[in-house]
């Protein structure tokens, strides 16, 4: 179950030519390849992509009836494997995943694909999760395309231009033999715009009729002699064939005035951040027009030197804009101009930071800076539509004021009884090595469970602590993986490694049900069933079939108590080799988008609904806040009462409770103050809700007026 549904969006899909096409930069993408007659499309979920996923998921009727293949691939480098079928068969086909993270697994895959080259297209569509909005290590795809030499497309972020870039692909990719990447950044994939749509084409080779007719060649095998050759290949034929139809078909674009003293080159995703901070310069109007010569890598890999020494041509200054580090292309160009002996000056990374997001005021501030030092007498006074007006508020203040806000779980997830539990267990019996992974549960490093020394890559969290293996060792590590990792990488990597060395850690796989850490898709082990996809396969039988002795089920999570001796049980046990506890419960967010609706329509159809929902007594809780530090629920806040006697503020749960009861299992594990109590709210009541509320209120009643009748009372003398 996806995080969202685009069963609605998806009919936009079926357009033909003429009419408009409006929605989501992600929903162009699909609809691109659509008219383009791809034959299949393979990925691998992950933000800034997921969503290119689900809405394919939800266009399989739409697929089947072009007679496109999908599948939702087990890992990037399944996704990119599968983009073979266009080696030998002229069958346009397409990839998906996140980089830098994606890539870094499909790379093996991609450079064996990129050596054989490809007959028919094949576009590798990856999101570009570089700059605040990430959650991975801060690495750019570019140098992927380099050294694999496939070229790399970085589109102007509107959506006629994204679904160019799709068709120019294909072509890009037939033309020169060459597997292309096309770059989308989050807010490519999330920009909202129109275009014209063209009819959906079905592919002139299914992978059906590829079955049916059989082919090969052995120069597009990747083994000696064949290998050497494609080196050769790239250099004299795809290379230049590439070049030759970037610029014959004008993929790079120029705006502004032909001529001018200075300009500035940009990757194609940087120009709406361009472009805004010339027109609060002064520079630009809301059209787009610029007084600024521009130059716009729609294609950043590979370029194309007459275009560049061109644009150049009468320039003093050039500014290249590119996001990242290293500076690929600032070093290029600057190689160009220095072998055409040209005097232009290029600068890049003197007014714009080394590394980090093109924001736009960073974007504001470098531009400004260039300008000012090579055409101060052309920039106005002001900078249009300021962050401050007067003087403003000092913004860098605001890190003294406004607290930090770490990732952490959501409310009842699952997960974080686990962790209490390992907190539990280490004061118990001392710290110990912990490895994390990739996935929610990598959230456990932060407060206030403060758990977790590395993180490798998804499903290597076992791997990871896989060199702590020492048999002089007097303590066990505690490794981590979910069941989305696991099924991706971990099966293999993690658990099949640990058997074969015997590792006699401990590993634990957190099972939520779902790939929830990349927008809650279905895996292998999903409970649910999928019409498409084979789910319900236990975790715990793929374990077993890896060769693991020592495994243990706990499938309610919340069991706070359960989980801690299963632990203690794993860590302190004279039993040899891998130690294995598959945790499992739904994921709450999940969980909540299948049962909230379903409720909310029972309730506003008068059928009776009980929903629990969990408090703290007042007159109870001491204020020690061990409840909060043992569970980090953010429905679990504090409360400062009216007593004067009582200074310190109580635990307190908020409305956005879900009844989980994490907060009391671990209060009672623990050997909490016994203050959490539930309470059921019961929806449209019975007669007999009634009843037995009335009753309950009455007994009540009459124990505190016996309770008040023996207080004793000190009247004033």
């Amino acid at each position: 179950m996806a995080e969202r549904s685009f069963a609605k969006e998806v009919e936009k899909l079926r357009l033909g030519a003429g009419e408009e096409f409006s929605g989501e930069g992600i929903l162009a993408i699909t609809k691109a390849l659509l008219q383009c007659g791809v034959g299949y499309v393979g990925g691998y979920q992950g933000a800034p992509i997921s969503h290119l996923m689900d809405v394919l998921a939800d266009a399989q009727d739409i697929l089947g009836e072009l007679g496109v293949h999908f599948e939702a691939s087990a890992s990037e480098a399944t996704a990119t494997a599968m983009l073979a079928a266009s080696v030998h068969y002229p069958i346009r086909g397409a990839a998906t995943f996140k980089s830098t993270v994606g890539t870094n697994v499909a790379s093996d895959a991609l450079a064996n694909l990129a050596s054989g080259g490809v007959t028919g297209g094949a576009l590798i569509i990856v999101g570009e999760d570089y700059g605040e909005g990430s959650s991975i290590m801060q690495e750019r795809s570019h140098a992927f395309a380099m050294k694999s030499q496939v070229w790399l497309l970085d589109p102007r972020p509107n959506l006629p231009s994204i679904v160019k870039a799709v068709e120019d692909g294909f072509e890009l990719s037939e033309v020169s033999n060459t597997p292309v990447m096309l770059q989308v950044r989050i807010r490519c994939c999330h920009v909202h715009g129109h275009f014209i749509a063209k009819d959906n084409k079905r592919p002139a080779m299914t992978v059906a009729d590829a079955l049916d007719a059989p082919r090969r060649d052995t120069g597009r095998i990747v083994l000696p002699p064949a290998s050497f050759l494609h080196e050769k290949e790239k250099v004299q034929k795809r290379w230049p064939a590439a070049v030759d139809f970037i610029r014959t078909n004008r993929i790079n674009e120029f705006f502004g005035p032909e001529h001018g003293s200075v300009g500035i080159v940009m990757q194609g995703g940087m120009y709406n951040s361009v472009i805004r901070a010339l027109q609060r310069l002064g520079l630009a109007d809301t059209y787009g027009d610029t007084d600024v010569p521009l130059y716009v890598l729609n294609a950043v890999y590979p370029l194309v030197d007459d275009e560049f020494l061109s644009f150049c041509e009468g320039k003093d200054a050039v500014l290249v804009v590119e996001e990242g580090q290293p500076n690929y292309i600032e070093q290029a160009f600057a190689a160009m101009l220095h072998k055409a002996g040209r005097g232009t000056k290029l600068v890049g990374k003197e007014h714009l930071p080394m590394a980090g997001e093109y924001t736009g005021q960073v974007m504001l501030d470098g531009i400004g800076s260039f300008l000012r030092a090579t055409i101060p007498h052309l920039l106005p006074s002001e900078v249009r539509a300021p962050n401050k007006i007067g003087d403003g508020l000092d913004t860098a203040d605001l890190i003294n004021v406004v607290p930090g806000r770490p990732p952490g779980f959501c409310v009842g997830c699952p997960e974080r009884p686990i962790f209490a539990a390992t907190k539990l267990v280490e004061q118990e019996l001392g710290k110990h090595h912990i490895a994390s992974d990739i996935g929610c549960h990598l959230f456990s490093i932060m407060p206030p469970f403060e758990l977790g020394a590395t993180t490798m890559g998804y499903g290597l969290g076992p791997a990871s602590a896989s060199a702590f293996n020492s048999p002089d060792a007097k303590r066990r590590s505690i490794s981590f993986v979910g069941d989305g990792g696991f099924w991706h990488n971990g099966l293999t990597s993690s658990v099949g490694n640990a058997v074969f060395n015997k590792n006699d850690g401990v590993i634990v796989i957190v099972d939520n049900f779902y790939s929830a850490a990349t927008g809650g898709q279905d895996i292998l082990s999903s409970r649910a069933g999928n019409k498409t996809k084979s789910t319900k396969h236990p975790i715990t039988e793929a374990v077993k079939g890896m060769g693991v002795k020592w495994l243990r089920h706990i499938d309610r999570t919340y069991d706070v108590t359960k989980m801690q001796d299963t632990l203690r049980e794993a860590l302190t046990t004279d039993e040899k080799g891998p130690k294995v506890i598959v945790a499992s419960s739904e994921c709450m967010l999940n969980r909540q988008r299948r049962e909230k609706p379903l409720v909310d329509k029972a309730i506003k159809g008068g059928t009776r609904m009980v929903k629990p929902k969990f408090g703290v007594d007042e007159d109870i809780c001491t204020g020690d806040h061990a409840c909060m530090r043992l569970s980090g629920c953010p429905s679990l806040s504090v409360k400062s009462l009216d007593d004067p006697l009582r200074d310190d503020p109580v635990a307190h749960i908020d409305q956005s409770c879900v009844g989980c009861g994490n907060c009391g299992e671990v209060a009672d594990a623990a050997v909490l103050c016994p203050s959490f109590y539930r309470a059921d709210v019961v929806h449209n009541p019975s007669r007999w809700d009634r009843f037995l509320e009335a009753a309950r209120r009455a007994t009540i009643g009459l124990l505190q007026r016996r309770r008040e009748s023996r207080r004793l009372i000190f009247a004033d003398a």
